[in-house]
C-alpha cells in the first residue's frame, strides 16, 4: 500500500434522485490522502462538502467512481472510518461513559474483558478532557463538551480516519478556539488520519496539511488544493501574525470568492 494514496478518491460522481428528477451533486472528483495526514474540504454551501465525505465514510455509494481506503474499496460503514456529526448525536438518557461506552463494545465487545472496555473508555474520556463529566447526561454538560464527547466516541474505535463535519460549527467562538486547540493535540498524539468538512477559513489553515476547495454545485468539483506548509505544533497567536499563514487565508479567500467557479487542477 502506497502510504501517500491512504484513501483514494478516483473520478467519483454522485448523482441523488429527487421528487423533482435526478441531481448530480459531484462530478469527477480524484483526490489522494496521505496517511496521518489532516485535509479539509472547504466552499459554499451546496458545494458537495457533506457529500463527499459521507462518501469516504461509506454512509453512501457513489454513482461512478471508486473510493478505496488502505488499499480496500469503501462498501459501506466501517469503525475504521470514524465519523463526527456537527449534532453530537449523543443518547440523552445515557452518561458521557455510556455514550462512549456504546461504541467501544461495539467494536472490542467480542474480544476484550469488561475490565478492557470500561479502561479503553476511560482513556478516551481522559483524552477529551472529560473524566469529570463521566457520569453526567448530555443536557448536564455544555455544547462544546457534547462535542467533545462525540469526539471521544469516535476516538475510542481506534479509528485509522477520522472524519469530522463541521464538528465545532454551532459553538460560540471561544468554545471552538479551544476545541481546535485540543484538536490539534489529539490529532499530534494519535497520528490520525484526518478529512474534516469547514466553512471557516481561520480554521482551515490553522488545522491543515492541505485545504480542499471545492466550486459550486450543482456537479461540484475540486477546484484547487492549497498546500499548507506551517510547521506543527501551531499556535493560533504566533500564526495570527505570520505571513504565511496570512498568504494562505488571502488564497482560500481569493478562491472562494472570486474563482470557485472556475476549476483548476491541483498542482502536487
Amino acid at each position: 500500500m502506497d502510504a501517500n494514496k491512504y484513501i483514494e478518491i478516483q473520478h467519483a460522481e454522485m448523482v441523488f434522485n429527487t421528487k423533482k428528477g435526478s441531481f448530480h451533486a459531484l462530478a469527477d472528483v480524484s483526490l489522494n490522502v496521505a496517511k496521518g495526514e489532516f485535509i479539509t474540504l472547504i466552499g459554499h454551501s451546496g458545494c458537495g462538502k457533506s457529500t463527499l465525505l459521507n462518501l469516504i465514510a461509506g454512509l453512501t455509494v457513489a454513482t461512478e467512481g471508486a473510493l478505496l481506503c488502505g488499499g480496500r474499496e469503501i462498501a459501506g460503514p466501517s469503525p475504521e472510518r470514524a465519523v463526527v456529526f456537527q449534532n453530537h448525536s449523543l443518547l440523552p438518557w445515557l452518561t458521557c461513559h455510556e455514550n462512549v461506552h456504546l461504541a467501544v463494545e461495539r467494536v472490542f465487545g467480542a474480544k476484550e474483558s469488561k475490565a478492557q472496555l470500561k479502561q479503553r473508555v476511560t482513556a478516551a474520556l481522559e483524552m477529551v478532557g472529560l473524566t469529570a463529566a463521566a457520569q453526567k447526561r448530555p443536557h448536564e454538560i455544555s455544547g462544546g463538551m457534547k462535542q467533545r464527547v462525540g469526539i471521544a466516541r469516535a476516538l475510542s474505535m481506534e479509528p485509522k480516519v477520522l472524519l469530522l463535519d463541521e464538528p465545532f460549527g454551532a459553538l460560540d467562538a471561544l468554545t471552538r478556539a479551544h476545541l481546535q486547540d485540543e484538536l490539534l493535540g489529539i490529532v499530534a498524539a494519535t497520528a490520525s488520519t484526518v478529512v474534516m468538512v469547514t466553512h471557516d477559513v481561520d480554521e482551515a489553515v490553522l488545522l491543515s496539511d492541505r485545504i480542499v476547495m471545492m466550486t459550486n454545485g450543482p456537479k461540484a468539483t475540486i477546484g484547487e488544493v492549497l498546500h499548507v506548509d506551517l510547521a506543527r505544533p501551531r499556535d493560533r497567536v504566533a500564526l495570527a501574525q505570520d505571513p504565511a499563514y496570512v498568504g494562505y487565508r488571502s488564497s482560500v479567500l481569493e478562491f472562494l470568492y472570486h474563482r470557485q467557479s472556475r476549476p483548476v487542477k491541483d498542482a502536487a
